[in-house]
């Protein structure tokens, strides 16, 4: 006969729900550090930092300023670059992830200072276009169609040139006596370019008698005054070179 006592019923329910915990908490321990051997991606890493690309690539919104991005801002065809987010400041610039902290009450390690002598960054406002310096007149105007142009890059120089779409495009090469057509690009829209070799550009503008067209001619010039790096087309068709 089967042992029906009080006792026995309850040895058996303590000895159950034991096996059920292990079958619960086992799953989870893999889960569990396969989650915490995930890396991590570094939104900043060294090579903005290092030429060519110091000089020649904007860096992503929240990383510190490289050279490039410092100029631009400064004449005012970029925002002020943003603060570094918590997460990119404890990345940093390199490529190696700092030690965080895992003690509890720990304080994390603090935000990358800003150059010596760099303005405190500010975040643009949602929908708000790049300043254009107040005192600037336009180098040329266009007839924008739906607030779209056609920019045509003409490199009338032997040397190779670097050129971005800021916001639209990673750097890209335009060889010498080649030229290349940006189609149906959005204004306000910003254009960086730079010789591969180092040297200085000149910009003729000349625009087309079929609306929203504009080429832009690239010449060189041995005069560091008369080099230009950046172009910036407004919405209301007012192009500025800088």
């Amino acid at each position: 006969m089967v042992n029906k006592s009080p006792i026995f019923r309850k040895s058996a329910e303590f000895l159950g729900a034991i096996c059920g915990g292990l079958l619960i908490t086992l799953p989870a321990i893999p889960q569990a550090v396969a989650q915490q051997s995930t890396p991590r991606v570094n939104p900043c890493p060294s090579i903005f930092y290092e030429e060519p690309h110091n000089s020649r690539v904007v860096v992503p919104q929240g990383c510190p300023p490289n050279a490039l991005t410092q100029r631009l801002a400064a004449q005012g065809l970029l925002p002020v670059p943003a603060t570094p987010s918590p997460d990119q400041a404890r990345l940093g610039v390199g490529g190696e992830e700092s030690p965080v902290p895992s003690q509890p009450g720990a304080i994390p390690p603090s935000p990358v200072p800003p150059t010596q002598g760099q303005v405190p960054p500010t975040s643009p406002q949602p929908g708000a276009t790049l300043p254009v310096k107040p005192a600037q007149t336009p180098n040329t105007t266009i007839a924008l169609t739906n607030s779209r142009v056609d920019i045509k890059l003409v490199n009338d120089t032997a040397a190779n040139v670097t050129y971005q779409v800021i916001g639209d495009t990673a750097p890209r090469l335009l060889r010498g006596k080649s030229s290349v057509t940006l189609q149906r690009v959005t204004v306000p829209v910003t254009v960086t370019f730079q010789r591969e070799d180092g040297g200085q550009l000149t910009v003729t503008p000349q625009t087309s008698s079929e609306a929203g067209t504009l080429e832009v001619t690239f010449n060189e010039t041995p005069d560091a005054s008369q080099g230009r790096s950046a172009l910036r087309i407004e919405q209301n068709g007012s192009v500025f070179f800088n």
